[in-house]
């Protein structure tokens, strides 16, 4: 007996050592303006193994802008959307789309907007002419038109994509003011070959806004509420990792940005402090929702239920 109860324990031991690992659940996302700081995250975290330790593999779709990030989002066949526009996100829901705020990504802004032309040197003087923005819905389209609203600008919005083909578009003569986002065009400013004209946080509404945001598609949410708090905790660990000491997040960080890693380090400590990527609340909302109806994103201001309804963010663990 003793011999058979020897053979079974070794058996199962057998089994359990050649059995398959339990496999990890995959996230698919998409993810606005690829190569920026806040939209880094995820991708450092999982190349230090962050998401992986929490049962996580992820599958990341970069895309142009808001407008290209949400729509798969609605669709369901991505199951969240990173740096979507606060106001692009508003709109989907109040259009009944099946969407859900799970976080801030970005509080306040480092975008800014310059030009080629000389002549151009502040808000004022781009009247007459073009002035870019990534994607229809997007935060740097609601910040263009933040812009006009507050400055009485005759300027023309025109989507140009992202920060790399609206370079191009400003150095081909194409539009006359340009959009970026740090590490984009620091090098060309610092060669002179384009000027500041200003920057997302002159627009006085913008200041201490959540403008960008993580969303998920609600029926998602719904099925999958417990991958997702995996993610967010992975995200949120991500985050205090991006924000260490350890010299491999500038190493890694430049390498997918395609710069310099002084130039990594400069951008994520002179344009993005922590507070910024800060995805625990929602800011600004008592003027987000108003210029959200301004700017006819949404017919009417969101009530408490719907308010509710759209902003579901699981609390820090």
């Amino acid at each position: 007996m003793k011999h058979v109860v020897g053979l079974a324990a070794a058996a199962i031991a057998m089994a359990t050592l050649t059995a398959p690992a339990a496999a990890d659940d995959l996230v698919k996302m998409t993810i606005g303006q690829r190569g920026n700081w806040d939209t880094s995250i995820t991708h450092l975290g999982d190349k230090a193994g962050i998401f992986k330790k929490h049962g996580l593999q992820l599958e990341m779709i970069y895309t142009s802008g808001s407008g290209e990030t949400l729509q798969p989002v609605i669709s369901g066949s991505v199951d969240l959307g990173l740096a979507v526009g606060t106001l692009g996100a508003m709109a989907a829901y109040a259009k009944g789309a099946p969407v859900r705020i799970i976080g801030a990504q970005a509080t306040g802004a480092a975008d800014y907007w310059y030009a080629k032309n000389p002549a151009i040197k502040t808000l004022k003087d781009a009247n007459g002419h073009t002035i870019a923005f990534s994607t229809n819905g997007s935060s740097t389209n609601s910040v263009v038109r933040a812009f006009i609203d507050e400055f009485k600008l005759t300027a023309k919005p025109q989507a140009t994509g992202n920060p790399s083909a609206t370079l191009t578009a400003v150095m081909t003569d194409q539009v006359d003011v340009g959009w970026a986002a740090p590490p984009f065009g620091l090098k060309e400013m610092d060669e002179g070959k384009i000027h500041l004209v200003a920057r997302a946080t002159d627009a006085t509404l913008v200041r201490g806004q959540t403008i960008r945001v993580l969303v998920a598609n609600a029926d998602a949410l719904v099925k999958r509420k417990e991958v997702i708090e995996r993610f967010m905790k992975a995200y949120r660990e991500s985050i205090d990792y991006l924000y260490s000491s350890n010299p491999q997040v500038m190493k890694d960080y430049a390498e997918f940005a395609r710069v310099s890693e002084p130039m990594a380090k400069r951008v994520r400590d002179e344009f993005f402090p922590k507070s910024l990527v800060n995805p625990d609340q929602i800011h600004g909302l008592d003027t987000l929702i108003p210029e959200a109806v301004n700017l006819k994103f949404i017919p009417a201001p969101l009530n408490k239920e719907q308010i509710a309804e759209l902003i579901q963010i699981s609390p820090r663990k």
